[in-house]
């Protein structure tokens, strides 16, 4: 892991898999598994567009999707139980690091604010 250009740690990204794959209506119902590997894919190719430094990507999967491998440049984590739980974990583990969360749901917006995230919407990370 990199640190900033300021001395700090890197910006941690966390990604719901689930919420941005649903965000667009293009047939990721068939495929859930399919659909997170492709936007874990794209994060591990296009980072978080917009930003220069470094980034520390995790995208967090539930549900069908458990078991996506992990790629160079992107985490994957498949929640025990509760994605959003998992998530809020993940920012509460991330004391005194830069946190942005990428999801529309809005009671984890609010859950993960609470934690000192900021927050982003699905657009933020998809074509």
């Amino acid at each position: 892991m990199e640190a900033d250009a300021e001395g700090g740690s890197p910006l941690l990204l966390v990604v719901d898999a689930a919420n941005v794959v649903g965000s667009v209506p293009d047939g990721w119902w068939r495929d859930r598994r399919g659909a997170a590997e492709r936007l874990r894919d794209r994060l591990a190719a296009d980072g978080l567009p917009g930003r220069t430094g470094p980034v520390e990507i995790v995208l967090v999967v539930e549900g069908a999707a458990r078991g996506v491998e992990s790629v160079p440049g992107v985490r994957v984590e498949s929640a025990p139980g509760s994605g959003d739980d998992h998530m809020v974990d993940l920012v509460a583990g991330a004391a005194g690091r830069p946190v942005l969360v990428v999801t529309a749901d809005r009671e984890l917006r609010r859950r993960v604010r609470d934690l000192g995230a900021e927050v982003t919407g699905p657009r933020a990370v998809r074509p």
